[in-house]
């Protein structure tokens, strides 16, 4: 607790005498919250603003503190950590900074926010993957390549490459672009402050950050994470070529893609050959593939009470970073909040959804107790989850409960 007290007064310390304009134009701070399994550290929240700026506000903590993300706390923006997480000072300031960039983009009205069930339909075609890893490689190089002739060939192969793409797979693309427009400038923000608080030589955090734009598997078993990386080199490469570019960011819809896209680099486009599968797209395809449907195998198979909840389930929140779709079937690894009976559940583990329409709709869950639930003839008390209401049966280490 000595160490955790000691980021809490250090982060406040620096968030207070930081200006944090100098990694984004206009940045402004909503809310924050640090928090563990028993206690909420809260700062800078209006209605607490008789804590003084370098002092928080400790709350017991409560289910609305899952992840690192921006909620709505107490009807303002709060970016919220998870301090056991981290055990470096760097890491969790830059992931709060980074949460707190959120809440900007959602003071500033940001309004290029992607459709998620596109990240779970995404179609890990060959080609498609093929073209996206040369792709990345040359967006990859063209950030480190110092000779401003070759920078531009990079850039340009990295647009006709995505452009290439577009024909087969144009909605998801889109997805990928306005993931990388949301997400990328906040890991731009968030490696500009771990820059300045880390030992790491500078050329090292750009490989730990570029780290899936190169690694073939990776970007293909995690397309939403990998956008990440991507978005955050065009954020790099647009400091160099268009270095004002941050400060209407804001006031455009234009993606990041778009913007790289308006750089005075090429006229003209070159027509693409037809593309030869390499042996590395196939088998990080193939590994994708079998790596879902593995964790999914083994999510079934785990020992335990298997409780199925079968009927009308809403989703409400959901951590898309840590999902693995299959078939229909999504695997949150993380949580998942949903509606049942007009109530609401936040399943604090991972669970398995079967889903007929989308992410929200699910028509069952899966979730493996370590405790029985407590049977009341109407209903199942749940550990961690709750009471809920319906009819059951239960048959070995399997239970069914269908609900209205």
């Amino acid at each position: 607790m000595k160490r955790m007290n000691h980021f809490l007064n250090q982060i406040a310390k620096d968030l207070t005498n930081t200006n944090v304009e100098r990694y984004w134009p206009n940045f402004e701070l909503v809310a924050y919250a640090l928090y563990d399994e028993n206690s909420v550290f809260l700062f800078n929240h209006p209605r607490y603003n008789h804590v003084p700026p370098k002092t928080y506000k400790i709350l017991k903590w409560d289910e609305q503190f899952v992840g690192n993300t921006l909620i709505l706390f107490d009807g303002y923006p709060t970016a919220i950590a998870d301090m056991e997480l981290y055990d470096d000072y760097e890491g969790l300031f830059s992931i709060l900074v980074h949460e707190l960039f959120h809440g900007n983009q959602y003071i500033k009205e940001e309004k290029r926010f992607p459709d998620e069930m596109l990240g779970m339909s995404y179609p890990l075609t060959k080609e498609n993957v093929e073209i996206r890893n040369r792709e990345r490689k040359n967006l990859y190089n063209a950030l480190l390549e110092t000779d401003i002739s070759k920078k531009k060939k990079y850039l340009k192969k990295f647009i006709d490459l995505r452009e290439k793409r577009t024909e087969g797979i144009k909605e998801h693309l889109t997805y990928e672009n306005l993931i990388e427009s949301v997400e990328g400038p906040a890991w731009y923000v968030e490696i500009k402050v771990f820059s300045e608080k880390s030992p790491l030589a500078n050329d090292l955090i750009l490989k730990k950050y570029g780290k899936n734009l190169t690694d073939v598997v990776e970007s293909t078993s995690n397309i939403r994470r990998s956008c990440y990386s991507s978005g955050l080199f065009m954020c790099l490469l647009l400091d160099e070529l268009s270095p004002d570019w941050k400060g209407s960011f804001f006031d455009t819809n234009a993606t990041l893609f778009d913007l790289i896209k308006r750089l005075n680099i090429a006229p003209r486009k070159q027509a693409i050959e037809d593309v030869q599968i390499s042996h590395g797209t196939e088998a990080a395809v193939n590994f994708a593939v079998e790596s879902r449907e593995k964790e999914l195998d083994e999510f079934e198979a785990q020992i335990g009470t298997h409780l199925f909840i079968e009927g009308e389930i809403i989703a409400l929140s959901f951590d898309p970073m840590n999902i693995v779709p299959f078939e229909g079937r999504l695997l949150h690894k993380n949580y998942i909040k949903v509606r049942i009976n007009n109530q609401e559940y936040l399943v604090q583990q991972p669970s398995l959804t079967y889903c007929a329409e989308g992410l929200k709709n699910i028509y069952k869950l899966l979730v493996v107790l370590k405790d029985k639930p407590l049977e009341t003839g109407d209903s199942l008390l749940i550990t961690g989850i709750g009471e809920i209401k319906g009819q059951y049966a239960i048959q070995g280490d399997t239970i069914n409960l269908v609900v209205k």
